[in-house]
């Protein structure tokens, strides 16, 4: 693939897909792949993007003029890459949700000491709920100014950093 473009190289020998896991070979039957971001279309650009960065999402690039609008990626400080993009088109008007996104999902180490900050930064935060035992995830909620909620998970001590089949026995 010519980077940026989507687009392969004429009569370019096949490259492995690499820091995906395993190897992938294009045609292989089950290919690697894992999700890289979410795109969340926004109504007031300089509103989300200062809920963004309150909560910890610094800007990593710009994309202007593109069939979606224009595209800011944010990053966690703690992640790889680029985790959510910001698309915002004053044309389209004001985001509806509709039914489809249901929330997502934030890795922190400490909920209390985030649920602090946050609050200290002027971020409304929901009371953490109880876990069911120890075994369980501490969580709360927040809601950005378009309405997409987000969970906050504190795994127990031990847990992998996700859930995993190990979740369900």
């Amino acid at each position: 693939m010519l980077a940026g473009t989507g687009a392969a190289r004429q009569g370019a020998a096949p490259t492995p897909a690499v820091g995906l896991g395993p190897l992938a070979w294009p045609g292989s039957r089950v290919p690697t792949m894992r999700t890289l971001h979410v795109g969340l279309r926004v109504s007031d650009f300089e509103r989300s993007l200062a809920f963004y960065t309150a909560v910890g999402y610094p800007v990593v690039g710009t994309v202007d003029g593109t069939a979606f609008g224009s595209l800011t990626m944010l990053q966690l400080p703690g992640d790889d890459f680029v985790t959510i993009e910001l698309v915002h088109d004053p044309a389209r008007g004001e985001v509806d949700l509709g039914t489809g996104i249901n929330h997502l999902v934030i890795q922190v180490e400490s909920l209390d000491a985030t649920l602090a900050d946050l609050a200290a930064k002027g971020i409304s935060v929901e009371p953490p709920g109880l876990p069911g035992s120890a075994e369980m995830p501490r969580t709360s909620w927040i809601t950005d100014p378009d309405g997409y909620r987000f969970e906050l998970v504190q795994w127990p001590a031990g847990h992998a950093d996700g859930i995993t089949g190990a979740d369900f026995p």
